[in-house]
This record gives C-alpha cells, structure tokens and sequence, in this order.
C-alpha cells in the first residue's frame, strides 16, 4: 500500500462515491481485478481516493500461498473471513472471524490455504480510529441472540458508546418479515448466506448495498439469510 508521497502521486478514483444514492452490488457476477501483490485479487464496491491509498470497500481473495508485503493501515481496517483462513503476526483468522486494525496497525497478511474476505479501508478517521481497540471475534462461538425483529437473531460484532457505527451479524428465519426498517445514520449491507429481496429486487450471497442517510429497507427472505449490518457509519465515508 503506497504512503507518504507515492500516496499523493497516485491518480484519484471515484466508485460509488455518491452517498446520497442506494447502490447495489453484485459480487457473484464481477470480474476479479489484479492486485499490487501477484496471488491477491480483488473486487471494489466503493472507492474514493487514490487506487491503491483510497478509502475503499472490496471483496478480497487470497490465492493459496498468497502473501502482502508489510504495510500500515492508517485510519483503521475492518475485516470480515468469508470463507478460507486469513493470517498475519497475530494469528490465524478463520471463517467467520471478524478483525478490527485501528489506526496505524501494521502487519504482513498471508493465507496458507487461500481466503476471501471482506474488507474496509480507511474509514474511522471521522470516528475516532486512533481510539478503537485491536478485536479479534470469532463469531462462531457466540450464540445468535433474539432482537425485537421479528424472525430476525443477532451477533454484535462492534457496539461501543463512544462510537457511533454499530455493527453485527443478522440471521434471518425462512419466511422473516421485519416490516420497514429505517436507517437514520445509513446502513451497509453484505449477504453473507442466502438471500433475501424487496420491491427494487433480490439479493444473494455477495450482494452489497449501501443505504444513504435516512433511508428504509422494506425487505423480507423466503430461504433464510445470513447478513452483515453496519449502521451509522455513513458519515465516516468520503463522497467523491
């Protein structure tokens, strides 16, 4: 990852950089793009800034045996394990693991057996990312928990009272029905199992939607989900 001034040479980028608008992404039916590192590929579902500096939202995949050389994570990352082992000096991250770096984290990643993951850049600097704490959540060992949705059970992966993102893990039943769901601070979704739909269409595993300020999700599953929620962090994005 380029820093210093190699960061400010780099051309600047917009994806989906308008956070006024919904955007929606399928991921199951991008091409994967190249990487600065030869067995990493990814696939970029919001970016703004320079390519490889930018504050950006990706699906990631490491190819077995794929490595990054070391590098910082200035104002913070958020991973999520979607499938595969994930690795780096900390430790062994498998599926289903979820990672917070804060501010001015550095490692060298790696994945033995290859991984995808899910990934977020540069996105705390409005929040306070020099202040988050180092987490790693294995979520397979916490139980689901009931919320006050009907049909719908939670995992909290990041809910702390100095920071205004939450963000947590959604199982919802076959035939789950929540009702209109207003996000006043925005929200970002990524289908993790399943599939769920509403009146502007369907969603399967890999789809990505981004909900602006304000905005209501009236959405319903017929075969259950399994679904990453974050809310309240809109704010903290950079539009481009």
């Amino acid at each position: 990852m380029p820093t210093g001034d190699t960061a400010q040479q780099e051309s600047q980028a917009s994806l989906n950089g308008d956070l006024t608008k919904r955007v929606v992404m399928h991921t199951q039916e991008m091409e994967w793009q190249s990487s600065p590192a030869s067995r990493v590929r990814r696939k970029r579902l919001h970016l703004v800034g320079g390519a490889e500096s930018g504050q950006v939202t990706s699906v990631v995949e490491y190819l077995p045996g794929a490595s990054f050389p070391e590098h910082p994570h200035p104002e913070g990352e958020e991973i999520f394990v979607l499938s595969g082992t994930f690795s780096d000096q900390t430790g062994d991250a498998h599926a289903g693991t979820h990672l917070l770096n804060p501010d001015g984290f550095r490692h060298a990643p790696f994945s033995e057996p290859g991984c995808v993951i899910f990934v977020k850049l540069r996105q705390y600097a409005s929040f306070d990312g020099a202040g988050r704490p180092h987490r790693r959540t294995s979520t397979i060992a916490h139980d689901w928990k009931a919320t006050d949705l009907p049909g719908i059970e939670a995992k909290t992966l990041f809910d702390e009272p100095a920071f205004p993102d939450v963000t947590r893990l959604e199982r919802w039943s076959p035939g789950a029905t929540p009702g209109p769901r207003r996000f006043d601070g925005g929200a970002e979704l990524f289908v993790i199992e399943g599939s769920f739909r509403d009146a502007e269409g369907g969603y399967s595993a890999g789809s990505w939607l981004r909900l602006p300020l304000g905005a209501t999700l009236d959405a319903r599953t017929d075969t259950g989900c399994i679904v990453y929620l974050k809310t309240g962090a809109i704010a903290a994005l950079r539009s481009g």
